[in-house]
């Protein structure tokens, strides 16, 4: 049986919310190991003159901790 801890992350991005994601992903792997799953909690955008400037997220990765 794993042991699997939970932590959320807010990421961003001026591309797309999945590259807001990705970036999250890829910030988390450097200091957490046995990433499992992802799972997008909230999407928001950042707004500026009329135009969206910024792709924003909410995530909870999972990882494994033990057996």
């Amino acid at each position: 049986m794993a042991i699997l801890k939970v932590i959320e992350i807010l990421s961003n991005s001026s591309k797309s919310w999945e590259d807001a994601a990705g970036n999250a992903v890829k910030e988390a792997n450097k200091t957490v190991k046995n990433i499992v799953s992802v799972n997008v909690n909230n999407f928001s955008l950042k707004v500026k003159n009329g135009k969206v400037d910024e792709y924003r997220v909410n995530v909870k990765i999972t990882f494994a901790v033990g057996k």
